[in-house]
Formats: structure tokens, sequence, C-alpha cells
């Protein structure tokens, strides 16, 4: 490096930090290198005019710092030792530095004098206090991954290289160690790193996880994450609980998650509340036929995949096995093929259970198509009034001027024109079984009142009738309405939706669903269990939005099976409003910063780069979040593979060369 070079470094950081003046301004390429010039010129009084010498520590207090994180170290050494493989021909050296940042483990040439003379060697302080600006002092001081590219340095004897550097947290959160991969030369644009920066953040994150994983190995651990298919081989959050479902530690991501939730410095956190589950829920999971099952976070939309690594201890003598501890849910077939592992539908079915032969009025609540009256359907089916009569009312369909006559009937020579015997309503109908009432929320409110008297008194007066006749039925309704807001407006009357309203079902939209794939392939079976549905078409399906639920779902099968002349279901077989809306993406790869994507915040913000556009960032992010693995990302969006490396054309992504 040229002496001239050097004093332009000089007088940049000088400048920058305000000790002397120049004619052209400069700001370093990140925020961090700049804090870090700050704090080695006002902190350290460190003079950038005076290049110090590589510290290399002696051998006894090198061996102190490897001895003070012997266990770490040993953990550490199969993926040290994988990440140097992967970059030792891109001219790279990899340095894993204590908290204090010593040097403790090197792997490159020692033979190589350059590197001993540049720090890049065992024992090497790279300590922000000694050595300046540079990726390993400055990613302790912010406990951030970055990249120290040549002219970030401090120091400058060091402007020719580069490196990349990423924190190491234990299971407390506290910085562990960091891990570096530096080179003596490299491109000048910072750019020429960034793929340096996620791999060795990639590194960082698998190395730290073994480690947890080996400190809480006789604990039961929750390892979760966005991805069914790709949790057992990469979950991303780390849960470390004790036996009754308590949190004992986290990993950095996991940590993250309860920061954004707020639920970080609570003394104690109990997972299931989180998870807004059962413990059971959760002990249950190794029976699954996966081993993997679906929860919904605390106060979100957003589905997490989990699964259980159990102790070997466990199964000694001294402990009782986990399978004793878990109360199978009983088995109700009507119920248990409305979904397969979806958290919310979970817990309503789990609730219809227990409610299916109670003597109380149901309220199912959700969108326009979401299956209310199937669900109807499905606990009267599996009732004790199973064998007496369901009759469903859309309350919203019948004209007001004939749904007091259909609802409670009429007596004889009530209407010119109507049967001579009278007409039993559809309340007298459904004696001894079920009267399910769609859309309450459109029901007159005259009928409402009338409704009240019967669901009180148990019995219903036709029209013209003079006596009433005593029913026995159970009442479910539904609505897509919000009644609180219709009772407040004076349209619903308050006594009739607590009358109702003995307990509440919620279902969720099919958008929101986790067991879609499961819903598509059963309701082909319904319609033509002949014809298969080939993987193009389950990717267009599984990305739609479905503003219609699954009444439009079961629509778009009905077309495609109607127009397929074969026994394969393809995408061109599909209506063109699915196949010609974009993508769902992900809701972690949205831009809205709500409590609702502080899941998405937390993975991504592990890997987020800037991008060009908004576009570009949410697919680059979630290329990173899956490693670049296309067959990952495709499946997230439930689109083709063909289809994910156009967009990444046409976004103008670079990929890595060994993607």
């Amino acid at each position: 490096m040229s002496i001239s070079s050097q004093r332009r470094h000089i007088d940049t950081i000088l400048s920058y930090g305000g000790y002397q003046s120049v004619s052209k301004s400069y700001s370093p390429t990140h925020e961090m290198i700049g804090r870090s010039w700050k704090r080695c010129l006002s902190d350290y009084g460190l003079d950038p005019s005076q290049p110090r010498p590589a510290r290399i520590v002696t051998h006894q207090t090198l061996r102190e710092h490897q001895d003070s994180v012997d266990e770490f170290l040993n953990v550490a050494r199969a993926g040290v030792e994988q990440l140097y493989a992967q970059v030792a021909s891109l001219g790279y050296v990899l340095l894993l530095s204590d908290y204090r940042g010593i040097t403790v483990q090197f792997l490159g040439d020692r033979r190589d004098e350059r590197l001993h003379k540049a720090g890049l060697y065992l024992g090497a302080d790279w300590s922000e206090q000694y050595a300046g600006t540079s990726a390993v002092g400055t990613c302790i001081q912010e406990q951030k991954a970055l990249t120290c590219h040549r002219v970030d340095h401090f120091d400058s004897s060091h402007i020719r290289l580069t490196c990349t550097a990423a924190p190491i947290k234990d299971p407390s959160g506290q910085l562990l160690a960091v891990l570096d991969i530096s080179a003596l030369n490299s491109s000048r644009t910072p750019e020429s790193q960034n793929f340096a920066l996620h791999l060795t953040q990639l590194y960082a994150r698998l190395i730290e996880d073994v480690y947890f994983l080996r400190r809480y190995r006789h604990h039961l651990v929750f390892k979760c994450d966005q991805s069914r298919e790709l949790v057992q081989v990469s979950g991303q959050l780390l849960f470390a609980l004790d036996e009754e479902g308590h949190v004992l530690a986290a990993n950095t991501i996991a940590r993250d998650l309860l920061a954004q939730l707020q639920k970080l410095d609570q003394p104690t956190l109990f997972l299931p509340e989180l998870l807004e589950c059962q413990w059971q829920d959760i002990l249950a999971i190794n029976q699954c036929n996966d081993g993997t099952r679906a929860f919904r976070v605390l106060g979100t939309q957003q589905t997490l995949f989990g699964t259980l690594i159990e102790p070997k201890s466990r199964m000694s003598s001294r402990l009782n096995p986990l399978s004793s501890r878990i109360q199978q849910e009983e088995s109700v077939p009507e119920l248990d093929c409305l979904c397969a592992d979806d958290p919310a539908m979970r817990q309503t079915l789990s609730l219809a259970k227990r409610l299916r032969n109670k003597e109380v009025s149901v309220l199912i609540l959700g969108e326009t198509g979401t299956g209310k009256e199937v669900l109807a359907q499905a606990i009267h089916a599996s009732s004790l009034r199973a064998k007496h009569p369901f009759m469903a009312v859309n309350c919203a369909a019948i004209p007001e001027s004939l749904i007091e006559s259909e609802l409670f009937g009429y007596a004889p020579g009530t209407f010119t024109g109507g049967r001579a015997k009278g007409a039993k309503g559809l309340i007298q109908q459904a004696n001894g079984g079920t009267l399910f009432l769609d859309e309450i929320g459109d029901m007159p409110l005259p009928l409402q009142t009338r409704l009240l008297r019967v669901l009180a008194e148990g019995h219903v007066m036709p029209l013209g009738a003079l006596e009433p006749v005593d029913v026995d039925i159970r009442v479910l309704a539904a609505t897509h309405c919000n009644l609180q807001k219709l009772i407040a407006e004076g349209r619903f009357r308050e006594d009739l939706y607590y009358r109702l309203n003995g307990a509440t079902l919620t279902l969720p939209s099919l958008k929101a669903r986790a067991d879609k794939q499961y819903l598509i392939q059963t309701l082909m079976k319904q319609i033509n269990p002949t014809v298969r549905l080939r993987a193009d078409a389950v990717s267009a399906l599984l990305a739609y939005a479905w503003p219609g639920n699954i009444r439009q779902l079961v629509n778009a099968l009905t077309f495609a099976e109607a127009i397929c002349e074969g026994d394969e279901i393809t995408v061109h077989h599909l209506p063109k409003d699915i196949t010609m809306h974009p993508p769902e993406w992900p809701a972690f790869m949205g831009t809205n910063h709500t409590t609702s994507d502080c899941l998405s915040e937390t993975i991504d913000s592990h890997t987020q780069h800037y991008a060009k556009n908004s576009e570009q960032e949410r697919l680059l992010s979630l290329l990173r979040h899956q490693r670049w693995n296309i067959s990952a990302v495709a499946n997230q969006l439930g689109v083709s593979r063909p289809t994910v490396y156009r967009r990444i054309k046409k976004l103008n992504i670079p990929m890595p060369k060994d993607a």
C-alpha cells in the first residue's frame, strides 16, 4: 500500500472524527464502522497515523484463554474446519477469537510470514482497544456480524485486508466467541464480501446451536422453524425446557423473538403460553407421524413447526417415560377429518369434541367460505343427536317475507294458497336434533325476539296457531359478522347474542391454515378420487391467497376436474384468476413492522442486506433464509423451481458460485 494511500486513509478518519477539516466529506461504508472509528479516537486514544504492529500473546497467555473456552472449542471444531474447507481455496484464513478478542483457534498456512505480520495468526489480539476498527474487535463491541473491508480498518497497516466476523453467544445471550474469515487481498468493492458475510453468519449460528444442544443435552429441547420440511434438520429457534414446560434457555434467534414479544425479561416463561397451546400438545409431538407439529405464536398469525428433542436419560428408570405423561385426546372421526396439523383448527376441534354432547348453544365464527356449516354438521354427526334431523337455515338467503313462516311454520288456513294442513317450520322439523342458523347476523330484528323466546321457553308458536308446540333442539349458529358491533348499532339483540353464545368456535381463513395441502388433497379425493394433482397445480394452489376460502377452493378443483381430459390436473386446468394471481409471499417476507410480523423480522434480521426494491429484498431475504436452496424456496412460496429461477433473473439477484 502506497504512502499516499495511507495518508488519505489517515486524513479520512481524522476528518470523520472531527479532528481536522477536509474539503471533501466522507462517510464510512457502515454506521458500525463510523461508531468504531469514533471509539478508537475518543475512548481509546488511538492515532491512525501511528500504525501498531500485530500483538501475539505469549504461549502461556494463549493457553489460559483456550482453557477458559475448552468445552466450546471441542464443540466448535467440526464447524470451524468445515467453514475453512469452503473458503481456503479463495485465499481466506479462519480465526476463532474469544470474547476478549484473542485468537484461540487459527486455520491457515502457518508458514506464511505475511499472515503473522498482519496478525492473522494464533494468539493475535484483535480487540478494538488495541487493534482499532477490525471485524473481530468491532463485532465484540457491536455484537453484530459485519465485514471490515480494506479502508474500513482504523489502522492504516490493515487497509489491504478484508475481514468478516459474526458473534457466537452462549445460551444466556452473553458473547462467547467471534468467528472470522480474513484475506490479505481482495476486490476493492465491499459487495464482493456479501456472500462471505452470509456464510460466516451461517456457520456461527450452526456452531452456536450445536453448543446450545450440547449444554442442554440432558433437557427437553423444543426446536422450531417456519418450514415444516426443514425443521428436522435446521430448526432455527431452540428452547431448552424443564419438566413442566418452562423455558430454561433459548438460542439467539429465539431470544430475539422473545424480545419482540416483550417476553425476554420475564423471570419465568411457560412455552405453551407463547405457542397458545397446552403442555400436552408439546409433549405429544413425537407421536405425530413426522415428529412435527404446527403451533401459532402468541398474538400473531405466524405459524411455527416444532419438533421435540428428548434426552436419552429420560428413558432411564429414574425418570418416567415421556409417553406416560401424555393424555391421548379422544378420537372423533367426524371432527378429526376436518384438519391435519393446523394449530387454530386443532384448538377449535378439541373444544368441539368436548362440547358435542353438551346442551349448550354454540356460536361458530369465521369468514365466508371457511366451512362453518361443515363443522356444524360434524358436531351434530358426532353427538348423541346424530340419529335425529340436522336442519340448516341460511338467514341471509331466505326472503324476509318468508323467513318467519319457514322458521316457525303455520297453522291450517293461515295463508291463502298455503297448505291445507299447515306446515311445520324448520324449528319444529329439527325436534330431537340440531338447528343450524347460518349467517345469524342477517336475521331481521323482529324475528330475533321470537327466536329468543323459543330458546328460552323450549316451545314454538306456529303462525296462526293457538297453542305452542314443545320442541327439543340443540342450536348451533354461525356468522361472519361482528355481532358486538351489530349490537352497538342496535341491529342485533344483546340478550339473543348471549343466549346463542354459550360457547364460541372460531375457524381460521384458508390463507392462514398450515394444512392447506391436506385440504387440497382431501377435497380432490371427494370430487374425483381417480384424478391426481400434478406438482405445478399444487404449487399454484398453495401460492394463492384464497379470499373465498374453502368454498372457492372447492369451486376451483371442481372446475379443473371438469375440464381435465385425463387423470391428471396441471396448472393449465386451474381457473385463470388463480394462475394469473401473483404468488402470496410468506408473511415473514413482508415489510410491515407490526407485532404479527415479529417472527419474520427476527429471522430475517440475521441475513438481510440492502436490495434495489421491495420485491427483490423479499426474495433475497427468503433465499438467504433457506441457504440458497431453490427447492426449499419454491416449496415455501408454493411455486415451481423454474419460477423461482425466473424471478431471480428478472430481479437481477446474483447467485453465489456454489449455490
